[in-house]
């Protein structure tokens, strides 16, 4: 028993060592490897359409809020900011996967309402869906953005309860640029 305690002593010293030197690595390093991809390939554009200082308008031409989105982490991340004319405040981060090929967002409402959506650019539109726990059951959640010839953005999003055979319309936005 001995000798087996003063191996088990002596391996974890040997961690903790191992351990301590790796605090020590810079945070450059740390976060990426030597000779990893950028974000500059063509597929983490797709999204920057959406980029700028936004007025939104709802169906009816009635402004309902403004969006900030912005281009971060050296252009691996698209975040937005959104703030609604009735108080309503959420964000979102939105990334390019080259792993799996397609585009995610977290969204995080400010009601604590929280959106997890995947997909990609669909003839020019991009088009993110997911699910969403709702007390009558799962729903589908869709929302597409579509850019306009005069630079305006439209957002449809909508929901499905029936596994994406009908469709609802939960917001039908346009954006322009702020002036």
């Amino acid at each position: 028993m001995g000798t087996f305690m003063s191996t088990f002593g002596c391996v974890v010293r040997s961690l903790a060592v191992a351990g301590s030197a790796l605090l020590l690595v810079p945070a450059s390093a740390a976060g990426q490897q030597q000779g990893a991809p950028s974000c500059s390939a063509p597929e983490y554009r797709q999204f920057d359409f959406w980029l700028g200082d936004w007025e939104v308008s709802n169906s009816d031409g009635d402004v309902v809020g403004t969006n900030t989105v912005t281009s971060i982490i050296g252009g691996c991340a698209v975040h937005e900011q959104w703030e609604g004319t009735g108080g309503g405040i959420g964000e979102s981060l939105n990334a390019y996967d080259r792993r799996t090929g397609s585009w995610h967002q977290t969204w995080v409402g400010g009601r604590g309402l929280v959106l997890h959506l995947d997909g990609g650019l669909h003839d020019g539109s991009m088009m993110l869906a997911g699910e969403l726990q709702t007390p009558n059951g799962v729903e589908a959640q869709r929302i597409t953005w579509t850019p306009a010839d005069d630079g305006s953005v439209r957002q449809l999003w909508e929901r499905s309860a029936d596994g994406g055979a009908t469709w609802t319309k939960v917001f039908d936005g346009t954006y322009r640029k702020k002036q």
